[in-house]
């Protein structure tokens, strides 16, 4: 076999054994959260939106205008941040199933309701 061939497979063998780190690392919105549980899964609130807001990436959701959304958790503001809730919206129509859950600016939305009180403080990941 020529040189090149070896050298091929040699590469091959050393990407299968070593994958190289792909993705992109993006910033933490804070170090810590208010929820109402331990795990963040119970809901705190119910919020409408008084806003329409494009996600600029996948960490969050898009909301529109007058559409629900269940609130989960509300991040912990730090230095140079902007305050934002994690929360599921739900389709055009608020059909009774779960939507994307993502974080979302809380000045665009009211609280319509408070289920619980969100006084558990939890690192966020």
């Amino acid at each position: 076999m020529p040189q090149s061939v070896y050298l091929v497979v040699l590469l091959l063998c050393l990407g299968i054994m070593c994958p190289l780190v792909t993705g992109i690392f993006m910033d933490k919105l804070a170090s810590q959260k208010l929820c109402a549980d331990d795990d963040c899964v119970h809901t705190i609130s119910l919020a409408r939106a008084e806003e329409d807001y494009n996600a600029p990436d996948c960490r969050f959701i898009n909301i529109k205008k007058g559409q629900l959304i269940y609130v989960y958790s509300k991040l912990v503001k730090e230095k140079d941040s902007g305050e934002f809730w994690a929360g599921s919206v739900y389709g055009e129509q608020y059909e009774d199933h779960m939507g994307t859950v993502g974080y979302f600016p809380s000045s665009l939305v009211s609280e319509q309701h408070v289920y619980q009180e969100a006084n558990k403080t939890v690192p966020t990941t």
